[in-house]
């Protein structure tokens, strides 16, 4: 039977109020000897709080029924030993200290218990050892225990998000793959939050974070015990649902979706509200990997996105929409491709001042992909994908490395122009609206203005009237900066938001280009011919330049020339053209 915890005794003296707690359980059935153990440990500076138990059955009540530091146990007690008072403790406390105290066991019959478990064992006739051999065991757990601790933080940061807790991309792959084996009916949603970027660039990532945490404390409330949420980047989520119809699979994606959009987040005064695009994607027999199905469900989140956000798209291999995501996914490996192999090219295309007394001769530079066989792929072919997976970046910062290097080549060729002359050429560039949120892109810019000793003045930068209008802070911070390094700055495809004409009294600009849709039947029509008199007389009084877009021939040219634009583009004019290596472009 089990004796009474030992009380803690009072303490008379500083010394005693300086002794060590510590929890003992001792398997002992001889109450002298635990008095004796008592008495060393308290004379080892220890106030022990002690438990003895006497049987297996009491022995395994007390260790589920409280924490100890430490293990004593005698060798031999009636129907019962050390090899089983260590069997108990093992099961479920590894790294709890078990130490024999035995006036019975040989030396070979201690070995045989330390190869069983047994830390330590001590003869009863020399008790003197026991603090010590408990100090030193003592110590050794906590390293275990910090150590299995440590292993477990290692263990769960691998397969586990560290913000949302939740599991990351690499475990929940493992879980897909699992019913994939298992077979079954089950499904996936793959959620692309709505507007997140909102929160991010109006109150700042913590902002964010806070919402991504609070919220997947919510949605983990409207899925069943045995699905598995996991956060797969940024604001992407996918649920696994385990045997799960589709049609059952597809009311929780509603349910989700209603949840997310009822989800209110405030932050500093400021509340948002925001949508889920969700992708649904059943996992049957036909399904043959992991890759498959993310693909197949992604395709549908983003399928989702283009018809509108905030609602549930159901993957079918028939749906045209997810065939047309299908091509653009893989014209993204082609881009990212074609980058790391160099295989984008550059053209140019003439825009020549209608002033005839102007000897200015400027130049538009455009990219082109090269493929496979050689053959070159027009931009409309990739340049939505390039924008849609944010490749557009990476594309223009080899535009502009590529066209800054062979300026530097031509101007080698002319050194008393690269020694300052002023060049009537002026260079366009075009940049994505995706660049605009490159942090890095001004940065980049100086330093190959420095690397290559280009005249800043040479350049110009152009984005559309669309991208500027849509991110409109990142825009007027960039033409600043670049303004700021003594370049030059364009608004392309000028009109197609006439709404927008207040924009350009706020713009820095130098030039402003014409939607090509107004100048090219100029000549037919009168509205037409009015929109370009009314951007050309608005850009002549803030000083700006005009350049009309889809000048196709000779008519055209001179209405533009006797309304006042600047410069004309166009295929009446001439047709882009391959730069060739070591071409002068002045």
């Amino acid at each position: 039977m089990p004796d009474s915890l030992t009380p803690d005794r009072p303490a008379p003296s500083d010394q005693q109020q300086e002794r060590k707690p510590l929890r003992v359980l001792l398997v002992e059935d001889s109450e002298d000897d635990a008095l004796l153990i008592e008495r060393q440990l308290r004379r080892g500076n220890y106030q022990p709080t002690m438990l003895r138990v006497d049987s297996a059955n009491a022995l395994d009540k007390a260790l589920l029924e409280r924490e100890w530091d430490i293990v004593i146990t005698d060798h031999n007690l009636p129907n019962f030993d050390s090899h089983q008072a260590l069997a108990l403790v093992r099961k479920d406390h590894p790294d709890l200290p078990v130490i024999i105290v035995s006036g019975s066991i040989g030396e070979e019959l201690a070995v045989e218990a330390m190869k069983s478990g047994a830390n330590d064992y001590i003869m009863k006739d020399k008790l003197s050892r026991l603090v010590p051999a408990i100090g030193r065991e003592l110590r050794d757990a906590e390293l275990r225990r910090a150590h299995r601790q440590a292993e477990a933080t290692i263990r769960h940061m691998a397969y586990h998000d560290a913000l949302t807790g939740l599991v990351n991309r690499r475990e929940f792959e493992r879980r897909i793959q699992k019913v994939i084996d298992r077979g079954g009916h089950h499904a996936l949603l793959y959620l692309d939050l709505d507007q997140f970027k909102v929160i991010n660039d109006t109150c700042g990532h913590i902002a964010g974070d806070a919402l991504l945490r609070a919220l997947t404390v919510d949605l983990i409330t409207h899925i069943r015990d045995r699905d598995t949420l996991a956060r797969l980047g940024g604001d992407e989520f996918g649920i696994l649902l385990e045997n799960c119809p589709l049609e059952r699979a597809q009311e929780i994606a509603e349910m989700v979706r209603e949840a997310i959009h009822g989800f209110r987040f405030s932050w500093k005064q400021h509340n948002f509200v925001i949508g889920v695009s969700i992708g649904v994607v059943e996992i049957d027999e036909t399904v043959t990997s992991v890759e498959e199905i993310l693909s197949a469900a992604d395709m549908a989140c983003y399928a989702a996105k283009d018809l509108g956000r905030n609602r549930v798209h159901l993957y079918r291999r028939d749906d045209a929409e997810l065939s047309l995501r299908h091509n653009e996914m893989q014209w993204a490996s082609r881009i990212s491709q074609s980058i790391e192999e160099n295989r984008l090219c550059l053209y140019q295309h003439s825009i020549v001042p209608l002033d005839e007394h102007s000897n200015a001769h400027h130049r538009e530079f455009l990219v082109r992909m090269v493929g496979p066989s050689g053959e070159i792929i027009l931009p409309n072919a990739f340049i939505p994908a390039a924008e849609r997976y944010n490749l557009m970046p990476g594309v223009d910062r080899w535009v502009i490395e590529n066209v800054f290097r062979s300026l530097a080549a031509s101007l080698g060729q002319r050194s008393a122009t690269a020694e300052g002359a002023k060049p009537e050429s002026i260079c366009f560039i075009n940049l994505s609206g995706t660049s605009l949120s490159d942090d890095g892109l001004h940065k980049f810019i100086r330093q190959l203005l420095h690397r290559y000793q280009l005249p800043p003045e040479m350049i110009c930068f152009e984005i559309t009237e669309t991208a500027a209008i849509t991110d409109f802070r990142n825009a007027m911070e960039f033409i600043t900066q670049i303004k700021e390094e003594g370049c030059r700055f364009a608004l392309d495809d000028f009109g197609t938001g006439m709404s927008s004409f207040s924009y350009i009294k706020r713009i820095p600009l130098d030039f402003i280009k014409i939607d090509g849709g107004f100048v090219k039947n100029l000549v037919n029509d009168p509205m037409d011919c009015a929109i370009v008199e009314a951007i050309t007389r608005i850009a002549h009084v803030g000083g700006m330049s005009t350049i009309a877009e889809f000048v196709q021939d000779e008519a055209c040219k001179t209405l533009l020339r006797q309304i006042g634009v600047d410069f004309a583009q166009g295929y009446g004019i001439d047709r882009p053209k391959a730069v060739k290596a070591g071409e002068s472009f002045t």
